[in-house]
């Protein structure tokens, strides 16, 4: 690689504005410790009149970034702006059709197209980097390709959504309902103003365990429907009744082979509060590996935020700089295999479930009834009644049991007129 680089810039948002100052301000940091002088010579972004902290040339400046291509002679370029399709993954193809390494954050991206890019890159012989789209400034897709790369993985766990376990912290914390502890981590710039759904209902995790999984078992990214429930359902009285039952929630991530069949899942679990995982509070994240000869392996630190994500960026820049010209998911595309998906309902596992009732005689004999005909048996049962409202909350933790049959269940609670709302289903890790 010649000693002058090139780079561009697309997208201006919380994260690109960041990684500009980066770039800017460690230039002699880089040229230290590579030996490589960069150059910024284009940038993108809808706005350039926005305030930022930094001024931009407006002669590196381009509205469509599929001109920068064009026009500009470029090395690396950065993709930032953050969607799955469009002008995202245009620019994107064409960097890597034109011999340009990308470097991106961009989980939704490579969760939906990992596998026709990274066979792009592998053929014109270019990086493919997306270290940062995957648990902020955590290295873990490094550790698993480079670290950990004779290791047979089995296994990986973590929190991999700062917002959600910020929000769930707080809530134990403060003892504050989930709408009023959303609104603070809004103003917190913890999540995104509005409704930010992705979080909270679990697919910004998920698109991260699909990127994990291709990782660890070496296989395609799975397009298999899912086992996937975010924490909107989850009530200040689940955390106060699993705080004194010894159990945290929390929101977690996790994919396993089973009987070499792919398991992904995304879902809260009630974790002891004695062990590691339970004691990952705010917006940190932390990602457990189990794996031949290694054993258990964790990274934490934190997930989120345009600090930890432009240090992971700069981490695969320099990477790039230093000539490692590697396969994007750590071996080549056509020694990457498709793996059969594990059926979820044969999961097997204990489970916590809330039951809201009519505080009458006869309705916990209902309840039990029907998990007994789905040979659902109780471990534990806890009954807080309210005498002023009439009504009962029915705790039941269940002895290990099929997803299938908990989830017949829930079908059959739902027809029951003493039951006054959706029951609350969350299983124990």
């Amino acid at each position: 690689m010649k000693n002058k680089i090139n780079i561009a810039v697309v997208g201006l948002g919380q994260i690109g504005n960041y990684l500009m100052n980066e770039l800017i301000s460690k230039k002699k940091d880089i040229e230290l410790k590579t030996g490589k002088k960069i150059n910024l010579v284009a940038v993108s972004a809808k706005n350039p009149n926005k305030k930022r902290k930094f001024k931009i040339n407006r002669k590196i400046f381009f509205r469509n970034p599929l001109n920068i291509i064009k026009t500009k002679k470029i090395d690396i370029l950065f993709e930032a702006i953050g969607k799955s399709d469009g002008i995202s993954k245009k620019i994107v193809v064409n960097s890597l059709k034109n011999k340009i390494h990308v470097i991106t954050p961009n989980k939704a991206l490579i969760s939906k197209h990992g596998d026709y890019l990274s066979k792009l890159a592998e053929i014109n012989k270019v990086n493919l980097e997306f270290e940062a789209s995957v648990a902020g400034g955590i290295p873990i897709l490094k550790t698993i390709k480079e670290s950990l790369a004779t290791n047979k993985i089995h296994k990986i766990l973590g929190i991999l959504n700062g917002t959600t376990n910020y929000i769930l912290t707080e809530m134990e914390k403060t003892k504050k309902s989930f709408s009023d502890v959303l609104k603070k981590a809004q103003a917190l710039g913890y999540a995104e103003p509005g409704k930010p759904t992705l979080d909270l209902n679990g697919y910004d995790a998920f698109a991260k365990i699909r990127i994990l999984s291709a990782l660890a078992f070496n296989n395609k990214i799975s397009k298999y429907k899912c086992l996937m429930e975010g924490i909107e359902n989850i009530d200040s009285k689940d955390i106060e009744i699993t705080n004194q039952l010894n159990y945290r929630i929390k929101l977690l991530g996790i994919t396993e082979l089973i009987n070499n069949k792919l398991f992904e899942r995304v879902h809260p679990c009630l974790v002891k509060k004695d062990t590691y995982i339970g004691n990952v509070n705010g917006v940190m994240n932390a990602v457990i590996t189990h794996g031949s000869p290694v054993g258990e392996s964790i990274l934490q630190g934190e997930g989120a935020g345009a600090g930890p994500t432009s240090s992971a960026l700069m981490s695969d820049l320099l990477s790039i700089l230093r000539g490692n010209i590697k396969y994007s998911f750590g071996i080549p595309d056509f020694k990457r295999k498709k793996i059969n998906a594990y059926n979820s309902n044969n999961y097997l596992n204990s489970m916590y479930l809330r039951i809201e009732v009519k505080d009458k005689p006869g309705v916990l004999s209902q309840i039990t009834n029907i998990l007994a005909k789905r040979n659902i048996s109780v471990e534990r049962l806890i009954q807080i009644p309210d005498h002023k409202k009439k009504t009962a909350s029915i705790v039941i933790i269940t002895h290990k049991s099929k997803e299938i049959d908990v989830q017949s269940c829930l079908k059959n609670f739902r027809l029951n007129k003493n039951i006054l709302k959706r029951p609350t289903l969350i299983r124990l890790l």
